[in-house]
């Protein structure tokens, strides 16, 4: 059983789907129920295995689940009666990357502040014009093509950020639509209060409700008073890991 939640825990990293791994590190008695090293595996939506305990189980998935949310290994002490559980919920995140809808000028600032963090990135846009190798040589991808089409193929996972930037609903709106139907972790849209009241209405007229789009974050980034691409750029990513370290954010026009 612990090589058969083994081999699939390798699967799922290797596949870059969001898991966690619960070890029983010491438990009360002895016997199969309470070996040390039991394995359960958790996923956001459904899990394998067990630690021996149905109790245990119940508990110990309550917590996982909040700590795949924060993307957070963790150490836990259960308590029965007299009976103690000591537990380690290590999380598996995909690594993280940034999904940049707009070949913009603030664009190419951004890739490379995000490359600096960590992230993979990606750079979507339909206009070749804007959307060159010699522009963004520095992006791990560039996609030519409508947003609608190419997103869905993405891996739009836990570790995702996404942002808009091209100002045109064309791109935009659709792009918004496919991020707010998947897990990702941070959504972002260029423009003014005004443009984004026009943008809510739309996306509520192609069916969004107003739970998803609340986890729009516009105006985008956090408000630190620049307005050139750089400077817009740094204000995005800095809203970007806050969200990520889950701290409370404002916004800044754009």
């Amino acid at each position: 059983m612990f090589s058969s939640l083994y081999a699939l825990m390798v699967k799922e990293i290797q596949a870059e789907r969001l898991v966690a791994a619960a070890t029983l590190l010491a438990g009360p008695g002895s016997g199969a129920k309470t070996l040390s090293g039991a394995k359960m595996l958790v996923w956001p939506d459904r899990h394998a295995g067990s630690l021996g305990d149905a109790g245990l189980d119940e508990e110990v998935l309550r917590v996982a689940t909040d700590a795949l949310a924060r993307q957070q290994s963790e150490r836990f002490t259960f308590r029965q009666g007299e009976s103690e559980w000591d537990i380690f919920v290590d999380i598996f995140p995909p690594p993280p990357q940034l999904v940049i809808v707009g070949a913009v000028h603030i664009a190419i600032p951004l890739v490379t502040f995000a490359k600096a963090l960590g992230f993979r990135t990606i750079v979507v846009d339909a206009r070749r014009a804007f959307a060159t190798p010699e522009r963004f040589a520095h992006a791990d991808r560039l996609l030519i093509g409508w947003p609608a089409d190419i997103l869905p193929t993405l891996n739009l996972n836990e570790s995702t950020c996404l942002v808009t930037l091209t100002h045109d609903e064309k791109l935009d709106n659709p792009a918004l639509l496919v991020a707010l139907n998947s897990p990702v972790r941070y959504i972002g849209a260029l423009g003014s209060k005004r443009t984004h009241a026009s943008r809510v209405a739309a996306l509520k007229e192609a069916g969004a409700t107003d739970a998803q789009i609340a986890r729009i974050h516009a105006p985008i980034g956090l408000d630190l008073g620049g307005r050139r691409p750089e400077e817009i750029a740094v204000a995005i990513m800095a809203q970007i890991v806050q969200v990520v370290n889950r701290k409370e954010d404002g916004g800044m026009t754009g």
